[in-house]
């Protein structure tokens, strides 16, 4: 392998030209960190066709000069590396003088870079290289063949796995497994005109391999062609049976057997017309009993009118005995009442501070009922507003509040709806549960348009509206829960989400105890709710009802009950009124002189007449109240059975009529299909003389029913041919027979040809076999001298290193898995592998070397370079000194990177020196890179 002598570089990253001397075996680049160690040994990987470090590429450093073109040039050294051999590294390339020059020229393509190679003999320098031409002439090389070029000169492709190691990772080729290292070691020392052959017999047995694989392939490929012609000719046949079946089919299965049942549903409807003519007696007997049990409705209506008649007289004469007997007991009980004032004013009379005191309470009691007379008043006239409020309205009017808003926001244009609008109780016994879940809902404002939410809310928040503004809201769901409250109410414009759900949510029971064994929301009748909260009563009186027609009807009576308690209440406190007045009339006279003890002894006789008469008159008055409400009560019940009468001889009306035109309509309904049916079977009998007589012989009818059924599933089966006729992929070609004929006579002769190229492929294994095993006694060789280099090369670095030889024996997948294991062993301290964590740093950077360098040592072609970055970075002193003689006692170039940091110890086995420097801030071009050359004793070389 060939040594480097110099480098020059021309705008490669921040350096604008410099050459540097690398005629030394060990070149040590020295500088701080950031000053351009690694951009030195990736222009020589760059140079040498390999990848840069960490990731960086070749266009990175040509970016940062900022120039049209790039240069790497290097010169090595060409001379035999053994004395006793003229075989020089550059004899492929026939360049045979003792110094190449290897140029990489990196040139801007639009946007991009491009990189091409050239090699030539002597010194040439890049102005000498310019005059030559461009990139694009013959004689400048692409990566690929640069790579192959070098890799002939000795520049392997392991040799160049190992110089593209990063920054720090010197011990990486200790970290290979066994079996890498093995076949690193093959790369780098296999006999290539052993393993020329060894591949050539391989290839050849590939080559017979494919041949037979290719023979196999035609031959599957006739046999498919064959099966493919046999399915063809499968379906050719398939589609004959299928083209017959179809036309025996539609000319004979499906007319027969359609015929057949025809038959046997016009017989089957006959036997039926028959059993209705039958049953015509049954309608005529029920007809004669419906006429009967009308003439009974009739004679049951008739007295029931007349007792209700007669009844209604009683009930007549019965009021008009209690009038009577309430007038006749009236004057007497008046009367009465008078004497027992005049008693209560005789006791008061002859005392004249007592009189004075019963003129003032009753005074007082007259002012009291005159302000209670007027407070039921002014309630009675509030409720006569009220009631006058429900005339012609069909919806309870909203309060005023919301009359005011919903005017605002009609004036503003905002199309809306309030919920008390849209909801109809549809079930009058769920009115006061509905009512008192949906009082605080009931002027929520939904807007039709969700965007005039913003302005609907402003409108509110001026006129203070209490209720809620709503804009997102949907349609009730069409069939609610059949429990939920949701489902007795009829909804007509779209809810908010939160209302329609805590309706759906509330289940209806009939009693709080059915509620509490159903548990969750629930409400009864009476309107006692349930949440999760708790339970309360929710209770809303009549005459606040709001929601539907309903609510407006249940108002009115709320209200005209009311008025009537207070048309009862005021005709109590006006009687009263006059009796208190009375009273104080009389007592004012007896004030003035008169006496009621007079009076009580004037009319003293009338007053015990009437004491004496009101018990018996009030009695005979109850008693005819009591038969005014017997009467009452008979009357109302020979109503209802007046009623029921009506009601059922009506139904029996209805009844007869019915039956009347029911028979009427049978009768001509079937002196229809009875015509019908006739000229059907006239038609049929026709259709069955036109088939031919041996498809209607009983056995072939038979043999049709078994295989298809009936008339129906043969249709089917005639209409599902006739689609997979039109549908399916068939085969019409009949010289589909004679093609297969051919194509089995071809299937035959592929085999007989198949069954020669599979001999000629054991006869290739059995060549290739006897490559292998020359091919595995070279591998041994290369491993026992890859094992005698290390063991060497670990003497001098004194460490004791042993490797076991792989078994290399047997085909070419025990080839693939064999390993070469290696031990060193450190100051006695026992034997350690390739990467088994038990060795230090400085120990896996002398592993890694003693591996490295055995790829190189070679007593026949001695020389090799390798770029090492920071191999000092985890030694000490001792172990520095150590490496360093390591070094200098093998035979290879080494190009070496250490931080100026590090130990003087580092520079010690170094014949060069470079020394880098930061490019200062706001200069374009790096500083120059120091030489510092040992004047070496003697040419190691």
């Amino acid at each position: 392998m060939f040594h480097l002598q110099s480098l020059e570089l021309l705008h490669w990253d921040y350096c604008q030209r410099l050459t540097l001397p690398l005629d030394g075996s060990i070149i040590t680049v020295a500088g701080p960190n950031g000053s351009g160690k690694t951009t030195l040994l990736d222009a020589m990987r760059t140079l040498l066709g390999l990848e840069c470090s960490g990731g960086r590429s070749y266009k990175t450093y040509a970016r940062h000069a900022n120039a049209d073109s790039a240069w790497l040039r290097a010169t090595v050294d060409n001379r035999p590396r053994n004395r006793q051999s003229s075989n020089r590294p550059f004899a492929r390339c026939l360049l045979y003088a003792d110094v190449v020059t290897l140029v990489c020229r990196i040139d801007r393509n639009g946007g991009d870079w491009t990189r091409r190679y050239i090699m030539v003999e002597g010194d040439v320098s890049i102005e000498q290289l310019i005059e030559r031409g461009s990139p694009g002439e013959r004689d400048w090389l692409g990566i690929d063949n640069w790579r192959k070029r070098l890799e002939g000169a000795g520049l392997s492709r392991a040799i160049a796995k190992v110089l593209a190691l990063e920054q720090g990772q010197t011990d990486r080729l200790c970290e290979y497994s066994p079996k890498e290292l093995l076949r690193l070691v093959f790369d780098v020392f296999g006999d290539q005109e052993v393993l020329d052959r060894y591949d050539e017999a391989r290839t050849h047995q590939k080559q017979l391999l494919q041949e037979v694989e290719t023979a196999e392939r035609e031959l599957s490929h006739g046999k498919a062609q064959r099966a493919e012609l046999e399915s063809r000719v499968n379906l050719y046949r398939q589609y004959e049976l299928k083209c017959a079946e179809r036309e025996t089919l539609a000319t004979e299965v499906v007319p027969v057997l359609s015929n057949v049942e025809t038959r046997k549903q016009l017989a089957n409807k006959l036997r039926e017309l028959h059993r209705q003519r039958l049953q015509s007696a049954d309608d005529r007997r029920q007809h004669a009993q419906v006429k009967a049990d009308l003439l009974q409705r009739l004679h049951d209506q008739t007295a029931a009118a007349e007792r209700v008649e007669a009844l209604e007289a009683q009930v007549r004469t019965a009021r008009r005995l209690q009038e009577e007997a309430r007038d006749a007991e009236r004057p007497v009980e008046a009367l009465v009442k008078r004497a027992d004032e005049l008693q209560g004013l005789a006791v008061v009379e002859g005392d004249a501070e007592k009189l004075t005191t019963r003129i003032t309470e009753l005074s007082e009691h007259k002012q009291k009922l005159s302000a209670q007379w007027q407070r039921l008043k002014d309630q009675r006239d509030d409720a006569q507003r009220a009631m006058d409020g429900l005339r012609g309205q069909r919806l309870a009017p909203p309060p005023h509040d919301v009359q005011r808003f919903r005017r605002v926001l009609d004036e503003a244009g905002i199309a809306h709806h309030v919920i008390a609008d849209v909801i109809e109780i549809a079930d009058e016994r769920w009115r006061a549960a509905a009512e008192g879940v949906l009082r605080g809902s009931r002027w929520v404002v939904v807007l039709a348009n969700p965007r005039h939410e913003a302005q609907a809310m402003a409108l509110a928040e001026k006129e203070r509206y209490r209720h809620y503004i709503v804009a997102d809201a949907e349609d009730a769901p069409a069939q609610p829960e059949s429990s939920s409250l949701l489902a007795v109410l009829k909804v007509s414009a779209p809810l908010p989400h939160w209302l329609l759900r805590q309706l759906a949510n509330i289940r209806r029971v009939d009693n709080t105890e059915a509620g509490v064994k159903l548990g969750g929301e629930w409400i009864t009748p009476e309107a006692y709710h349930r949440d999760g909260r708790g339970g309360r009563s929710v209770w809303v009186e009549p005459g606040q009802y709001q929601f539907g027609a309903s609510a407006v009807a249940a108002r009115r009576h709320s209200i005209e009950a009311r008025l009537a308690q207070l048309d009862e209440e005021m005709t109590r406190v006006v009687r009263d009124q006059a009796f208190f007045e009375r009273q104080l009339q009389d007592a004012r006279q007896a004030a003035q002189g008169f006496t009621a003890a007079a009076e009580l002894l004037e009319r003293e006789a009338e007053f015990n007449e009437a004491r004496r008469q009101l018990p018996v008159l009030k009695q005979a008055r109850v008693d005819a109240g009591e038969r005014w409400q017997e009467a009452e009560r008979q009357l109302k019940h020979a109503v209802v059975e007046q009623t029921n009468a009506q009601h059922a001889y009506k139904q029996a009306q209805e009844r007869l009529a019915h039956l009347e035109g029911r028979s009427a309509q049978h009768e001509r309904e079937w002196q229809q299909r009875f015509d019908d049916l006739m000229a059907q079977a006239v038609m049929s009998r026709e259709v069955k003389l036109s088939q031919p007589a041996h498809w209607r012989r009983p056995e072939r009818v038979r043999e049709m029913l078994d295989h298809y059924g009936n008339a129906t599933q043969a249709r089917l089966r005639a209409e599902a041919v006739e689609r997979e006729l039109h549908e399916g992929q068939w085969e019409t070609d009949a010289t589909v027979i004679e093609q297969l004929t051919l194509m089995n006579a071809n299937v035959m002769r592929q085999e007989d040809e198949l069954g020669q190229r599979k001999a000629s492929n054991v006869a290739a294994g059995i060549a290739v076999d006897n490559a292998r095993e020359r091919y595995t006694d070279v591998l041994k060789a290369t491993v026992r001298r890859y094992r005698k280099n290390i063991v060497e090369l670990g003497q001098l670095a004194g460490v004791e290193v042993n490797a076991e030889l792989p078994h290399l024996d047997g085909d070419d997948g025990l080839l693939r898995q064999a390993e070469l294991k290696v031990h060193f062993n450190f100051d006695g301290k026992g034997a350690i592998g390739l990467n088994d964590g038990e060795a230090s740093g400085g120990q896996q950077v002398i592993k890694s070397l003693i591996l490295l360098v055995g790829l190189m040592k070679d007593d026949e072609t001695p020389g090799g370079f390798v770029f090492i970055d920071e191999p000092f970075a985890h030694l000490d002193v001792r172990n520095i000194q150590l490496v360093g003689h390591f070094l200098r006692s093998t035979r290879a170039q080494y190009v070496l990177t250490t931080p100026i940091t590090h130990n003087v110890e580092v520079f010690e086995p170094a014949d060069v020196t470079l020394v880098t420097a930061k490019k200062p801030k706001g200069a374009r071009w790096a500083p120059p890179i120091g030489v510092l050359q040992r004047r070496p004793a003697v040419n190691p070389f």
